[in-house]
């Protein structure tokens, strides 16, 4: 189970996790969070259905990392070279996102939350060497449900778009990644995009299987 996901049996999926892989998890989706911003919360006396059914923005985000996370519906986005429907498509998503943007960033954020919260619910326990402290790497096998998987792999999806934007990464070809120096400023940031891929991968095969 160490390093990958594994069917549960009733839909959902568990993995055993170290101290280290548990904190670098719970870093990368707090700055999701911060990322994606803080939900919409109706304000005092407000009509929460009001709320729900407000307008969003139109244009999309000038932060190319959250452009990705929520890209135009049609067309190719903002920086697309004008065609014969480019006019159109601008309109068209333009009014897609006054309607969608708005819910489909509370959904994303809830999947950042989902992660935050079943990580802060493990109680790690001692590695195979002793207790913590003495020499042993303590950690915990993580157990979600059919409807947390799913959030979880909306959560590594988002994480990977992200950090893949910053790193500047075309039509997910990662190989060059992998040549990249140990001294090379990026390589913290590329290791944690390989290995959220790996994650992805196998949260997707086991959910699939």
């Amino acid at each position: 189970m160490a390093g990958h996901f594994e069917a549960t049996g009733d839909g959902g999926a568990a993995i055993a996790l170290d101290e280290v892989e548990i904190s670098i998890l719970r870093s990368l989706a707090v700055q999701l969070l911060e990322l994606i911003g803080p939900g919409d919360e109706p304000a005092d006396g407000e009509d929460p259905l009001s709320a729900l059914l407000a307008e969003g923005p139109s244009e999309p985000p000038s932060d190319a990392a959250l452009a990705r996370l929520f890209p135009d519906a049609y067309g190719g986005g903002p920086n697309a070279e004008p065609g014969e429907n480019g006019e159109e498509e601008h309109r068209a998503s333009a009014e897609f996102r006054r309607f969608t943007e708005n819910d489909l960033r509370a959904r994303k954020r809830e999947d950042g939350l989902a992660v935050v919260r079943a990580l802060d619910s493990l109680s790690p326990d001692p590695g195979p060497s002793g207790p913590e402290g003495a020499g042993g790497t303590s950690g915990a096998v993580l157990t979600l449900k059919p409807e947390e998987s799913k959030q979880w792999l909306g959560a590594l999806n988002d994480l990977r778009l992200a950090i893949g934007t910053r790193l500047e990464v075309r039509d997910d070809d990662s190989s060059e990644l992998y040549a990249l120096p140990d001294e090379d400023p990026r390589k913290p940031m590329v290791m944690a995009y390989l290995w959220l891929g790996g994650l992805q991968e196998s949260l997707v095969e086991t959910l699939t299987s």
